[in-house]
C-alpha cells in the first residue's frame, strides 16, 4: 500500500481497490452467463454486465473529480471471489447446482461491492467530495438492486431446482 496519510489518501487507495474489482466483476460476468442454464440467471447475469460498465465509467468520473488518473490496485479479495467462481465452474458437474453456486457466488461480490461503495460514499462526504458521493450512490443502488434480484432468483427457483 502506497503511503496513506490523509483521509483523502485513504479514499483514494479503496477507489483504486474498487475500480480494479469492477474491472474484475467485467471480465467474469460473461463467463458466468456462459456457464448457466437458467435463463433468468443468465439475464440478470447480462444485465448486471451493462451496469458494471456504467459503474467504472462512474468511478472514472470520481478519479477526475479527484484529479486522478483511473487506476486500479489489485483487489485481493475480488480476486478470491473471481476465483471461487471459476472453481465452481471446474469442479461442478451437474448444470443446476453449478446455477446454485454462481448465483451464491454473485451475491457475495454483490455483498462485497455494497460494503465498499457504503464506506466510500462516508468517506466521500466525511471529506467534501459531495460530487462523488451522487456517482458512488449510484453505484450502491445498482448494487443492492442486483443482490435483491439474485435473492429473488435464489428463493424462487434456482436453489430449489438445485436441490
Amino acid at each position: 500500500m502506497a503511503a496513506v496519510k490523509t483521509m483523502d489518501d485513504l479514499f483514494l487507495h479503496l477507489l483504486k481497490d474498487m475500480y480494479h474489482a469492477e474491472k474484475q466483476v467485467l471480465k467474469a460476468l460473461p463467463r458466468m452467463a456462459k456457464n448457466t442454464e437458467s435463463p433468468e440467471l443468465k439475464k440478470a447475469f447480462e444485465t448486471h454486465l451493462k451496469e458494471t460498465e456504467g459503474q467504472v465509467q462512474r468511478l472514472e468520473k470520481v478519479f477526475d473529480l479527484m484529479g486522478k488518473k483511473a487506476q486500479g490496485k489489485p483487489c485481493a479479495a475480488m480476486e478470491g471471489l473471481v476465483e471461487e467462481g471459476k472453481e465452481a465452474i471446474d469442479e461442478i458437474e451437474d448444470a443446476e447446482v453449478l446455477d446454485a453456486a454462481l448465483l451464491a457466488g454473485a451475491q457475495a461480490v454483490e455483498h462485497y461491492e455494497i460494503s465498499r461503495y457504503g464506506t466510500l460514499i462516508a468517506w466521500a462526504k466525511q471529506i467534501g467530495l459531495n460530487d462523488a458521493v451522487k456517482l458512488l450512490d449510484q453505484n450502491l443502488q445498482e448494487e443492492k438492486n442486483a443482490d435483491k434480484l439474485l435473492n429473488d432468483l435464489a428463493l424462487g427457483a434456482v436453489n430449489r431446482q438445485a436441490a
